[in-house]
């Protein structure tokens, strides 16, 4: 079965950086289109970033303007979101998933960025 497991994730103050990692498991990771969502407290859950399977098209929300990269190593069924000058906007649960709605998801990572 589908099994994602996302880490990496902590407590930062403004400006510093995390690199999140997913590690992948149950499907063809390779040839998927793999995604990252965020749920803020209180909020709903909104796209951050799209990788497609080869890793040279990505796409991003708005608002990460440039702080935030998407990228995939598909010989280790691993997906990673550097980022980076993370701002308090950013306080989130961080999810990777397999489909674009972000239904199918991991259990997510706790980000939190505070001074």
């Amino acid at each position: 079965q589908v099994q994602l497991v996302e880490s990496g994730g902590g407590l930062v103050q403004p400006g510093e950086s995390l690199n999140l990692s997913c590690a992948a498991s149950g499907f063809t990771f390779s040839r998927s289109p793999m995604f990252w969502f965020r749920q803020p407290p209180g909020k709903g859950l909104e796209w951050v970033s799209t990788i497609l399977s080869g890793g040279d098209i990505t796409n991003y929300n708005g608002w990460v303007k440039g702080r935030f990269t998407v990228s995939r190593d598909n010989a280790k069924n691993a997906l990673y979101l550097q980022m980076n000058s993370l701002k308090s906007d950013d306080t989130a649960i961080y999810y990777c998933a397999k489909d674009s709605t972000g239904q199918e998801r991991g259990q997510g990572t706790q980000v939190t960025v505070s001074s």
